[in-house]
């Protein structure tokens, strides 16, 4: 009997192993993004995981140090889960130029070869083809629930121009077009709506197959309003022929659509109808933002208009990308808790750029100095201070600061649990006494979350929040308060700090 039930554990511990082994990856990301539960992280592949050993910023490429690599970035997969991290956005991982470049290693965004794997991130330690390594990493992601997604650039390299100049569109004087003040790049002649450039064409399906094959889950075109929306409804529709769940992320907003010097400029409306599954909305301009109705009218506005959509979208909670300042540089750590708290309690899929979580301000003290050595034909450390280096071979982002590590891995925590709650629920508006309060609830099943804070990140406010129909013997649960509201019939009254924000939940309550 004691053989018998030995041999049945082993038989079903081999069939648990071969289960496991053979396990195959569904993909899920575009239901999960058009159903706001996706929290992603941006990174940089080049940074990673990058090994700096003497801890002077820069990576010295030796046996001791290392830039970020497809297989180097696998060790640090493990922590992602933790943070509450369900997706990777890889900035571009193509060969990218050395002509014209900007700094040492060259722009991840200055792609030289939309069908080649960038070698910078190649590991020379195995035997494994780059395109192997890659995989890898993909799989290695998706065997800890991890989803990938790789961004697409907009633009070619000066050294993809120089081979083929037929590619790229010209101005009235015969020159290639730089758009806007990205020296290292030209502007690809993408046709119009009517008749868009196969060639061109036929370069982004290179890119797409080269996902297809690395198993990849989504995609974010960087810049999308550059090409015909006919451009785009072919492409996504060719992908999904394949992969009915490849995400298509566009990475523009309502604010900012129009590209200087472009020649076609594809508005966010026409970009979705083309098949791209959602977009940046306005928050890229909540930075800006300088009182708490501008905030809360861009919140009301923008998902009235998804509502309203016959086909379903969605946005990312994109406050802060690699294109802007690290938060606590730019409005110190209070900023960066608020946005964490953003992501968490808005009806949006969740977005952090690595580093932004543990506080890095992304200041090199190498920054814009002579190098001593360079890949490229740039022999100057070029970076855009206080914005994560793309240009050269730089440290891993920091993660030391462990309070806003907390209030990271807090709010996503948060965001799982009620994710229902939030793509349920009904959103609202609520009014405030103070104009730099502001204040919103999404309702469902008889409860509500309430978040309010105070956008100006210099003075205290105090004001009262209404509350239609409430009662002061509700059950109030504080999620993240500093001081407790004073709750009366129809309204609470609450003090914030400079750039505070409070979350709350009040059961058996609903607007």
């Amino acid at each position: 009997m004691k053989k018998t039930a030995a041999l049945l554990i082993g038989l079903l511990l081999f069939s648990m192993n071969t289960a496991f082994a053979d396990r195959v990856w569904v993909n899920d990301l575009r239901t999960r993004f058009l159903n706001n539960s996706a929290i992603i992280m941006e990174v940089n592949p080049r940074t990673f995981n990058a090994h700096d050993v003497d801890g002077d910023g820069l990576i010295k490429k030796s046996e001791t140090e290392e830039s970020g690599t497809f297989l180097n970035g696998i060790s640090r997969l493990d922590a992602m889960p933790t943070y509450g991290i369900n997706t990777l956005l890889l900035m571009p991982v193509n060969q990218i130029g050395k002509i014209k470049a900007l700094g040492t290693a060259g722009s991840l965004y200055a792609v030289s070869d939309f069908s080649k794997l960038n070698p910078q991130l190649v590991s020379d330690k195995t035997a494994m083809s780059d395109i192997e390594q890659a995989k890898k990493f993909v799989r290695e992601a998706h065997d800890r629930n991890i989803r990938v997604m790789v961004d697409l650039p907009a633009c070619g390299a000066y050294d993809l121009y120089m081979k083929r100049p037929e590619l790229f569109a010209k101005d009235k004087n015969g020159q290639a077009i730089v758009p806007d003040s990205w020296t290292d790049v030209r502007l690809f002649n993408a046709g119009t709506e009517e008749a868009y450039n196969k060639d061109v064409y036929a370069l982004y399906q290179g890119f797409v197959d080269l996902m297809l094959e690395l198993e990849v889950d989504g995609i974010r075109a960087s810049v999308p309003s550059t090409k015909p929306a006919s451009f785009w409804k072919d492409l996504i529709t060719y992908s999904r022929k394949y992969d009915a769940q490849m995400l298509w992320l566009a990475q523009v907003s309502d604010a900012n659509t129009n590209v200087a010097n472009s020649p076609v400029n594809t508005p966010v409306e026409k970009l979705l109808e083309a098949g791209f599954d959602g977009y940046y909305g306005p928050f890229d301009e909540f930075k800006n933002t300088k009182s708490a109705k501008d905030f809360t009218t861009q919140l009301s506005t923008l998902f009235s208009k998804l509502n309203k959509r016959s086909d379903k979208k969605a946005v990312v909670g994109a406050f802060a990308t690699h294109d802007d300042l690290s938060p606590v540089l730019a409005k110190g750590m209070p900023y960066s808790v608020m946005l964490f708290w953003l992501n968490a309690t808005l009806p949006i899929n969740s977005f952090v750029l690595d580093g932004n979580q543990g506080g890095d301000n992304f200041v090199y003290a190498w920054g814009n100095k002579k190098a001593t050595e360079s890949e490229t034909d740039d022999m100057q450390y070029f970076v855009n201070r206080g914005k994560i280096d793309i240009f050269n071979y730089s440290r891993r982002p920091s993660t030391g600061n462990q309070l806003l590590m907390s209030e990271y891995v807090m709010s996503n925590q948060f965001k799982r649990y009620f994710t229902t709650h939030m793509n349920a629920g009904t959103f609202h508006v609520l009014k405030t006494t103070h104009p730099d309060i502001f204040a919103y609830a999404t309702s469902y099943n008889r409860s509500t979350i309430i978040a309010m804070g105070n956008i100006n990140f210099s003075s205290y406010a105090r004001g009262e929040v209404k509350l239609p129909k409430f009662n002061s013997d509700k059950v109030t649960i504080p999620v993240k308060i500093t001081e407790p509201p004073l709750l009366d019939n129809g309204k609470m009254t609450i003090n914030l700090n400079p750039g505070e924000i409070q979350i709350m939940i009040i059961n058996d309550y609903e607007l």
